[in-house]
C-alpha cells in the first residue's frame, strides 16, 4: 500500500515504456502516485495521464526552473504576471483527478528563472491554491529564506508539503509549524546525507510523505539509473530502519499521510 507522493510520469525519460514502470510500481505495491507539472504544456500532460490511469492523481503548477514562462520582469524588481497562463492553471486545476498545485517553489541553485520572477509566480501561485481550496507542492534549492518569507506572507491556512525535503533542522521545523508536510525521496539513502536521519527520526510520523521524485534522484541500491515509483519502496525501507519497524507499517503510515493531504478518501475519489 505504497503512495509516491511526487512523481513525473510526463516525462520524456519515461516515453519509450511509460506503460511498464506504471505496471511496475503495482507490481511493487504502489498502490497511489501524483504526477507534477512543472509547466502548462507538462501540466497538461500530467491531467491525461492522471485521468488515464486508475490509482493516480495529478498536480499542476509552474515550476521555479519554467517560471519566465509565466512572468517576465519588466523593470529591476518589477514583474508582470501573464494572466493568460494563470487562467490556464486554474482551469486545469479544476479538472478530474487533479489534487494540488504544483510543483512551484525557489531554486537559487541553477537560476534558471530570475529570482524576481520566481518569487513572483510563487506568490501568485499560493494565492491561487488558497482560492481554489487546493494543498500546495514545494520546491526549494538554497532559498531557504525566500520561501520562509513568501510563504508566511502567503495564505494562512496554506496546506502542502516541502517535497525532497534536503534543507536542514530549521526549515524543517519551521515547515512543520506552519502545518506543512515533509516528503523525503531517494536522497535520504545517500551516504552522504546523513543530516535527513536525525529529522525523520524526530518530526511527527503523521507529517511525513515519501516519494520518488522520478526520473530523478534514484535511491539506493538503484542510485545513478533512471529513477521511477516502484523504487519508492527503499525509501520506505531506509525510514522503517530510522523508526525501528517494519516497512509496511511505514507504507500504511504515509499512504495515510498523503491521502489526508490530497483529499482523498480510502477509495480514491
Amino acid at each position: 500500500m505504497l503512495f509516491d507522493s511526487h512523481t513525473h510520469l510526463e516525462s520524456p525519460r519515461f516515453e519509450g515504456d511509460r506503460e511498464a514502470v506504471i505496471a511496475r510500481a503495482r507490481e511493487a505495491g504502489v498502490t497511489r502516485m501524483v504526477t507534477c507539472g512543472s509547466d502548462l504544456p507538462t501540466s497538461r500532460a500530467c491531467v491525461a495521464l492522471a485521468q488515464a490511469h486508475a490509482g493516480l492523481y495529478a498536480a499542476v503548477g509552474i515550476h521555479p526552473h519554467e517560471a519566465r514562462s509565466a512572468a517576465q520582469e519588466v523593470a529591476p524588481g518589477d514583474v508582470a504576471l501573464d494572466e493568460a497562463a494563470f487562467a490556464e492553471l486554474a482551469e486545469l486545476a479544476g479538472q478530474r483527478r487533479i489534487v494540488a498545485l504544483g510543483e512551484m517553489g525557489l531554486d537559487y541553485h541553477y537560476d534558471f528563472s530570475p529570482r524576481p520572477v520566481q518569487r513572483a509566480v510563487l506568490a501568485h501561485q499560493l494565492a491561487l491554491a488558497a482560492g481554489l481550496d487546493l494543498p500546495v507542492i514545494l520546491h526549494n534549492r538554497e532559498s531557504d529564506a525566500d520561501l520562509r518569507r513568501i510563504v508566511d506572507a502567503g495564505p494562512q491556512e496554506l496546506r502542502g508539503v516541502l517535497h525532497c525535503f534536503l534543507a536542514e533542522s530549521a526549515l524543517a521545523e519551521w515547515a512543520l509549524g506552519r502545518g506543512l508536510y515533509l516528503g523525503v525521496a531517494g536522497p535520504i539513502t545517500f551516504r552522504s546525507v546523513t543530516h535527513l536521519d536525525e529529522i525523520v527520526r524526530q518530526m511527527p510520523r503523521e507529517r511525513l510523505l515519501i516519494e520518488t521524485d522520478c526520473p530523478y534522484l534514484a535511491p539506493e541500491p538503484r542510485r545513478g539509473r533512471r529513477n521511477e515509483p516502484a523504487y519508492v519502496a527503499y525509501v520506505a525501507e531506509h525510514v522503517a530502519r530510522l523508526w525501528d519497524t517494519d516497512s509496511d507499517t511505514v507504507a500504511q503510515l504515509t499512504a495515510a499521510n498523503a491521502s489526508r493531504l490530497f483529499g482523498l478518501d480510502e477509495h480514491g475519489r
